[in-house]
Protein backbone atom coordinates (compact mmCIF):
# COMPACT_ATOMS: atom_id res chain seq x y z
CA UNK A 1 0.00 0.00 0.00
CA UNK A 2 1.33 3.21 -0.86
CA UNK A 3 1.31 5.99 1.56
CA UNK A 4 -0.95 8.13 -0.34
CA UNK A 5 -3.35 5.62 -0.03
CA UNK A 6 -2.64 4.53 3.39
CA UNK A 7 -3.78 8.39 3.90
CA UNK A 8 -6.95 7.97 2.19
CA UNK A 9 -7.67 4.95 4.19
CA UNK A 10 -6.77 6.75 7.85
CA UNK A 11 -9.03 9.68 7.04
CA UNK A 12 -11.95 7.34 6.01
CA UNK A 13 -11.52 5.31 9.22
CA UNK A 14 -11.50 8.80 11.01
CA UNK A 15 -14.77 9.83 8.99
CA UNK A 16 -16.24 6.57 10.04
CA UNK A 17 -15.72 6.71 13.63
CA UNK A 18 -16.34 10.93 14.02
CA UNK A 19 -19.46 9.97 12.30
CA UNK A 20 -20.20 6.92 14.53
CA UNK A 21 -19.73 9.09 17.95
CA UNK A 22 -21.79 11.60 16.88
CA UNK A 23 -24.44 9.25 16.06
CA UNK A 24 -24.19 7.71 19.47
CA UNK A 25 -24.12 10.84 21.44
CA UNK A 26 -26.96 12.29 19.45
CA UNK A 27 -28.50 9.31 20.58
CA UNK A 28 -27.49 9.21 24.30
CA UNK A 29 -28.47 13.35 24.46
CA UNK A 30 -31.88 12.57 22.75
CA UNK A 31 -32.56 9.55 25.38
CA UNK A 32 -31.28 11.54 28.21
CA UNK A 33 -34.14 14.54 27.28
CA UNK A 34 -36.91 11.34 27.03
CA UNK A 35 -37.77 11.84 23.41
CA UNK A 36 -38.12 10.49 20.36
CA UNK A 37 -36.84 10.42 17.05
CA UNK A 38 -39.97 12.82 16.22
CA UNK A 39 -39.78 14.77 18.91
CA UNK A 40 -36.08 15.51 18.04
CA UNK A 41 -36.71 15.71 13.83
CA UNK A 42 -39.85 17.77 14.68
CA UNK A 43 -37.21 20.36 17.31
CA UNK A 44 -34.60 20.57 14.60
CA UNK A 45 -37.37 21.01 11.63
CA UNK A 46 -35.70 17.43 10.04
CA UNK A 47 -37.58 14.34 9.28
CA UNK A 48 -37.59 11.68 11.59
CA UNK A 49 -35.55 9.66 9.09
CA UNK A 50 -32.86 12.37 8.84
CA UNK A 51 -32.51 12.17 12.69
CA UNK A 52 -32.59 8.36 11.91
CA UNK A 53 -29.81 8.49 9.57
CA UNK A 54 -27.59 10.83 11.87
CA UNK A 55 -27.76 8.01 14.68
CA UNK A 56 -26.95 5.44 12.65
CA UNK A 57 -24.26 7.07 11.02
CA UNK A 58 -26.01 7.34 7.43
CA UNK A 59 -25.55 10.50 7.47
CA UNK A 60 -23.83 13.64 9.06
CA UNK A 61 -25.82 17.16 10.23
CA UNK A 62 -24.02 19.96 8.33
CA UNK A 63 -22.36 22.58 10.79
CA UNK A 64 -25.16 24.49 11.27
CA UNK A 65 -27.74 21.33 12.26
CA UNK A 66 -25.03 20.53 14.24
CA UNK A 67 -24.62 24.00 15.68
CA UNK A 68 -28.34 24.19 16.70
CA UNK A 69 -28.06 20.50 18.20
CA UNK A 70 -25.41 21.30 20.48
CA UNK A 71 -27.45 24.48 21.47
CA UNK A 72 -30.46 22.26 21.99
CA UNK A 73 -28.85 19.49 24.11
CA UNK A 74 -26.61 22.77 25.96
CA UNK A 75 -23.13 20.95 24.93
CA UNK A 76 -20.20 22.18 22.46
CA UNK A 77 -20.19 20.86 19.26
CA UNK A 78 -16.77 19.70 20.59
CA UNK A 79 -19.12 17.27 22.92
CA UNK A 80 -20.98 16.14 19.77
CA UNK A 81 -17.53 15.66 17.71
CA UNK A 82 -16.24 13.52 20.77
CA UNK A 83 -13.63 15.61 21.51
CA UNK A 84 -12.28 16.03 25.46
CA UNK A 85 -14.27 19.16 26.73
CA UNK A 86 -11.22 21.35 27.34
CA UNK A 87 -9.78 23.26 30.69
CA UNK A 88 -11.77 26.85 31.10
CA UNK A 89 -9.21 29.27 30.37
CA UNK A 90 -9.44 30.79 33.61
CA UNK A 91 -7.86 27.43 35.14
CA UNK A 92 -5.34 27.05 33.11
CA UNK A 93 -4.30 30.73 33.94
CA UNK A 94 -4.53 29.37 37.63
CA UNK A 95 -2.90 26.65 36.75
CA UNK A 96 0.02 27.77 34.86
CA UNK A 97 0.74 30.45 37.39
CA UNK A 98 0.50 28.64 40.60
CA UNK A 99 2.95 25.86 38.65
CA UNK A 100 5.34 28.32 38.46
CA UNK A 101 5.07 29.74 41.93
CA UNK A 102 8.10 28.44 44.22
CA UNK A 103 7.91 30.91 47.08
CA UNK A 104 5.88 33.68 48.51
CA UNK A 105 7.56 36.23 50.80
CA UNK A 106 10.67 34.23 51.03
CA UNK A 107 8.97 31.09 52.03
CA UNK A 108 8.70 28.18 49.65
CA UNK A 109 5.46 26.73 48.64
CA UNK A 110 4.60 23.50 49.10
CA UNK A 111 2.19 21.28 46.47
CA UNK A 112 -0.50 21.52 49.18
CA UNK A 113 -0.26 24.98 49.83
CA UNK A 114 -0.46 25.82 45.61
CA UNK A 115 -4.07 23.19 46.37
CA UNK A 116 -5.51 25.08 48.79
CA UNK A 117 -4.69 28.75 47.27
CA UNK A 118 -6.26 27.03 43.68
CA UNK A 119 -9.00 25.54 45.87
CA UNK A 120 -9.35 29.30 47.37
CA UNK A 121 -8.74 31.44 44.07
CA UNK A 122 -11.11 29.26 41.95
CA UNK A 123 -14.20 29.34 44.86
CA UNK A 124 -13.53 33.40 45.30
CA UNK A 125 -13.83 33.71 41.02
CA UNK A 126 -15.91 31.40 40.78
CA UNK A 127 -18.47 33.31 43.17
CA UNK A 128 -17.89 36.67 41.60
CA UNK A 129 -20.61 38.14 39.25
Amino acid sequence: MTSKNSKILLEIIIKLVVTFMLGNIIKELRKKKRMTQRDLAKAMKVSQQTVGAWETGRAIPGADTLSELADYFNVTTDYLLGKPEMKKETDIDLDNALDNAVAYNGKPISDDDRAMAKSLLQAYFGNKK
